[in-house]
């Protein structure tokens, strides 16, 4: 009887395994039903988005994140799971509603299901900005940091992100969705919504990493900022002179720019907390005072002596507060990183950058991060309809090198690059395919005050391959304008386009190369017919009814690149197009900032600067000299 002792004791055992199976079955053929009752299988619930850049690594963190394209699939769990527990891009299920909007609210219970070693990373922003919050939490879960919250200004964004299976809360905000320009009202009341973001996260007793939405991360910046324990608050700064040449801390003393809000570290301790409410109570009692300047007329109200001798810290604000400023040459602004390249001169590693010192508005923050290779987009972003259009620049060694790096000399590099790009804009019009800009190079830097070419201090290289906004607008080259003024839309990629790892395999094996040659000489006719190396040779001055006819027969291929771009088009045969055309491109290009002693003191280039005898590169002489070139 031993036996059916053992058997009535093991009845419940087996009931519950019994009833656990058949609880998943029924849970199993519900999600089954409901997928195809929404017309989705399981992987369809991840969004294009999130197929493209794939699921984080969860486990092993590289030292320097890196685009990969692996599929993601969210795994539907049995077990009920908060919207704040979740793992990253694991999106909910599209059968079920949406919280209602109170569950997103900010509370220290939501923080806390996020946190990870006491470790709160938090960006913000309106719906505007959705690809540039993607872009950042990517690089982060690459990095295998899922200790991230984004705050919603607008129930837009939020909506978006929850379905995404970004972990988000209610700013409680609700601005406009559109995005608003730098030094607007709106500019403005976002930088007091860090602040009191800031002042309501510390109380909970969490470090909070505060970002802005315009930088990525590209390395795991934990461990370095765990080594400043002591450190109620470590900051970027606007520094463009370095002051150490390994991983350290910036020289405090060395230190005369601005520190920069856009990446900073705080730690949940009085001093701390004092600075977070003092701030945000001087924001709130002068809408006139820009959030970064009140921090930097806060913290630098005391500033020294040093916490000690080594660790780089440094007593400010009231006393009581140690303060660390983060190296410009690996925490890099847009000069650090895009123009000096500081970190690679000093060979070290980056761990973030932010799109700060640049031009064209959010456009061009978007396009300097597509030129580094480190934003995400899309996979229609690397396959365009029409296909691409590419060319190798010529440029004369006496134009980069000879000489002194100077305002003439400068212009004169540029122009002859100017001029190159203007033809290439018309063949890319003309054959309706998108234009992949080649590398631009600069002799001298662009900023808004006069300066010798390059910040003195600085270890900007001469000559240098400039980001495009500090010649290009890149905002109106990128803006959809009038076709009945302007001429068909033309649309560019960043010089960087073909070395990013995003690149589909499609596109890079779908290759036309085009030499240009001289009409008459051996082999140079106007024909569809490739060597056997798959080169097409095409005469020189061709004119548009040769280039659709002969390049209609590769309407297929998806780069057509061309050996050169020196005389290869002589212009459109249709006046009208011509005018608009030259309405569109003229307008493509910006200034060069600035000239000493002269008021005002910026230059603007000229997209047919060749057309105008005896040009010179010169500021305007009158106010009313003063407007884009005719």
């Amino acid at each position: 009887m031993g036996w059916r002792n053992a058997f009535d004791n093991a009845k419940p055992v087996f009931v519950t395994i019994y009833a656990t199976v058949i609880i998943g079955i029924i849970f199993s053929s519900l999600y089954v039903i409901s997928a195809i009752y929404s017309g989705k299988s399981a992987a369809d619930s991840t969004t294009s988005w999130l197929s493209h850049v794939g699921s984080p690594p969860v486990e092993q963190a590289p030292n320097v994140s890196e685009p990969a394209i692996v599929q993601a699939v969210p795994t539907p769990s049995l077990e009920p799971r908060s919207m704040s527990t979740r793992p990253i891009w694991e999106a909910p299920l599209h059968t079920k509603k949406m919280p209602a909007l109170k569950k997103f609210r900010l509370s220290k219970e939501l923080v806390q299901e996020r946190v990870k070693d006491n470790v709160i990373i938090v960006t913000f922003g309106n719906y505007a900005f959705m690809d540039f919050i993607l872009t950042w939490v990517k690089h982060l879960t690459d990095l295998g940091l899922s200790n991230l919250l984004i705050g919603a200004m607008d129930t837009k964004l939020l909506e978006a992100l929850y379905w995404k299976g970004v972990p988000v809360f209610d700013m409680g905000s609700h601005m406009s969705t559109i995005d608003v320009g730098w030094g607007s009202p709106t500019f403005h009341k976002m930088g007091r919504e860090k602040v009191i973001l800031i002042d309501s996260i510390l109380p909970y007793g969490y470090e909070l990493l505060m970002c802005d939405t315009d930088m990525v991360w590209l390395k795991d910046p934990l461990p370095y900022l765990a080594r400043y324990p002591e450190a109620d608050v470590l900051t970027s700064s606007d520094q463009v002179v370095p002051t150490v040449t390994d991983d350290r801390l910036d020289i405090w003393q060395q230190v005369g720019a601005a520190y920069n809000i856009g990446i900073f570290h705080w730690r949940p301790t009085d001093a701390a907390k004092r600075l977070a409410k003092e701030w945000k109570d001087m924001l709130l009692a002068d809408e006139k005072i820009w959030d970064q300047n009140g921090f930097n007329d806060l913290v630098r109200k005391q500033l020294g002596p040093p916490v000690d001798g080594e660790s780089g810290l440094v007593y400010a604000f009231d006393g009581n507060l140690k303060l660390g400023v983060l190296p410009a040459s690996i925490f890099c602004s847009g000069h650090t990183y895009f123009v000096q390249a500081m970190y690679q001169q000093l060979r070290l590693e980056p761990y973030a950058v932010h799109t700060t010192f640049q031009y064209a508005g959010t456009e061009g923050k978007r396009h300097r991060l597509r030129e580094g290779m480190v934003f995400y987009d899309p996979p229609e972003y690397y396959d365009a309809p029409g296909g691409f259009l590419s060319f190798k620049p010529s440029i004369p060694k006496s134009l980069l090198l000879d000489g002194e790096h100077n305002v003439k000399s400068h212009f004169s590099l540029i122009n002859y690059q100017i001029k190159q790009i203007r033809m290439a804009l018309a063949i890319s019009s003309l054959l309706n395919r998108t234009l992949v800009m080649p590398p631009l190079w600069c002799r001298l830097d662009r900023l808004w005050f006069p300066h010798p070419g390059v910040l003195e201090g600085s270890i900007t290289r001469q000559p240098f391959i400039c980001p495009l906004d500090h010649v290009f607008e890149v905002n109106v080259m990128l803006k959809e304008l009038p076709e009945e003024i302007f001429g068909p839309q033309i649309n560019i990629r960043e010089y960087s386009f073909f070395d990013n790892p995003l690149m589909p395999k499609q596109v890079k094996e779908s290759w036309l190369e085009v030499q240009l040659c001289q009409e008459g000489t051996r082999d140079c006719v106007a024909s569809n017919t490739t060597s056997p190396s798959g080169v097409l040779r095409f005469p020189k001055r061709s004119d548009e009814e040769t280039f659709k006819t002969i390049f209609s027969s590769f309407k297929d291929v998806k780069v057509i690149q061309f050996s050169s771009m020196q005389d290869a088009f002589p212009g459109f045969t249709d006046k009208a197009r011509e005018e608009k055309f030259r309405n569109r491109v003229k307008r493509y290009v910006g200034i060069w900032c600035c000239v000493a002693e002269h008021t005002p003191g910026h230059i603007y280039y000229d997209m047919y600067w060749d057309e105008k005898p005896g040009w010179k590169p010169i500021p305007p002489q009158t106010p009313e000299d003063d407007h884009p070139p005719p």
